[in-house]
């Protein structure tokens, strides 16, 4: 088998083989006798047509399954003999056949980029100072009482913003004049993420009363059931609760369980809040010393990766911007900061990866372990099943990759000149 690799840019290469005649037409006769056994021609049992009138019949079929059996393995022995690792799949421009003739295949694949590393370490950084206020700790306090509220019944009132509402809801498509399933919900009257429509209609309602209002959804909208749909609600309030917010006092702090009093509960607030700000100071510094390093270097990447992350990161903003919020110009902005994003953050692994290489940096067994626990406490799952979970899934080496990652982000603010 014959072969050259010729470099198109940084990152990309062609490569060119020839699969010896021999090799192909013994592959080929294999094909066609596969093809014979199987084929249903008039006029001939099974497995007795000619070969000839087989290759006649069957021949682009015969050829492609020639193409499958050899062109991926010859492809995959090339890299290995050549030491060589592409980011991605092979993608084969060119194929010419011709029986009794080497197969000569022609393909484009990306490569990493090679680069040397600039100084990483003693990067002089700015410390960012951290304090805790006491709107801070009463903010957190209130986002705690709201999440102890207790929804009380009440009667001889409509509906307010805040109020729990038991409702039941009939739906009608105006267009089809169909009606759809009647639903018991339960709605957070006045929350942000119902239709405002809604929350006006619920306003005011007391159980036993019904209003109707009408719902034209956009094309676009997330339920893809009610997308493009112009439907008719019925609404009928069942019952509801308000919120009862406790005092902020003793019994309160000793209610969460951990606590003797409320002077307590706010020393361990503060002590979250510093240890959180830490956390991000951290991750600001670091930020800041990959981007001094990244700063320095100019790497081309390869196209197909920075395509990968850039849909993964357009994946996880838009689901969080539905689109029909979004204008035609903000979206393209968002666009071109996604591609912008992508590119960064390929670069930023590379860096990270070839640093971790340079420093010998590792990954054991054991803390891999304890990141199996973690992620068991997080998720209030048995240690087993989650380790199960991984090995099922394939993520091990995910998760070594990931943790070597944070590792080689610890070495560089360790070794960086915080000031």
């Amino acid at each position: 088998m014959e072969n050259k690799v010729k470099i198109l840019s940084e990152c990309k290469r062609e490569i060119e083989l020839h699969i010896e005649a021999d090799e192909v037409m013994k592959e080929f006769e294999r094909i066609v006798s596969q093809f014979s056994s199987r084929a249903k021609i008039p006029g001939f049992r099974p497995g007795k047509a000619p070969r000839n009138i087989i290759k006649q019949r069957f021949y682009p079929e015969i050829k492609e399954s020639l193409f499958n059996s050899l062109v991926p393995k010859a492809l995959s022995d090339e890299f290995k003999a050549q030491n060589l690792n592409p980011t991605g799949m092979p993608v084969v421009n060119d194929l010419h056949f011709k029986e009794g003739q080497p197969l000569r295949i022609k393909a484009q694949f990306e490569v990493w980029p090679e680069f040397n590393l600039p100084e990483y370490k003693k990067i002089k950084v700015k410390n960012k100072k951290i304090s805790v206020t006491d709107q801070e700790i009463n903010q957190s306090l209130e986002e705690l009482r709201a999440r102890s509220a207790e929804y009380i019944p009440v009667e001889g009132r409509g509906v307010l913003d805040g109020d729990y509402v038991i409702a039941e809801l009939k739906g009608k498509d105006l267009k089809t004049k169909r009606f759809l399933p009647v639903e018991k919900v339960v709605i957070l009257a006045g929350h942000p993420d119902n239709e405002e429509i809604l929350n006006k209609k619920l306003i005011g309602l007391k159980p036993g009363e019904e209003r109707n209002f009408v719902l034209d959804y956009d094309k676009n909208h997330q339920n893809k059931r009610l997308a493009g749909r112009k439907i008719e609600y019925n609404i009928k309030v069942i019952s509801l609760k308000e919120k009862k917010l406790l005092e902020l006092d003793d019994e309160f702090a000793k209610g969460l369980g951990e606590y003797e009093n409320l002077k307590d509960l706010k020393e361990k607030i503060k002590k979250e809040i510093i240890s959180s700000k830490e956390k991000e100071a951290k991750q600001g510094i670091a930020e800041e010393i990959i981007k001094k390093v990244s700063d320095k270097l100019r790497i081309e990447l390869p196209e197909t990766l920075v395509e990968q992350e850039y849909m993964a990161f357009m994946k996880r903003l838009l689901s969080s911007h539905p689109q029909k919020d979004l204008k035609k110009e903000d979206l393209e902005q968002l666009k071109v900061e996604g591609k912008r994003k992508a590119e960064q953050n390929l670069k930023n692994h590379l860096i990270l990866k070839k640093i971790a290489e340079k420093e010998s940096l590792d990954v054991s067994d054991e803390e891999i372990h304890e990141e199996f626990k973690a992620i068991a406490k997080a998720n209030n799952l048995p240690l087993v099943k989650v380790i199960d979970s991984v090995n099922k899934e394939g993520k091990r080496e995910n998760i070594k990759s990931n943790l070597l990652l944070k590792k080689t982000v610890d070495f560089l603010v360790e070794h960086a000149i915080i000031e």
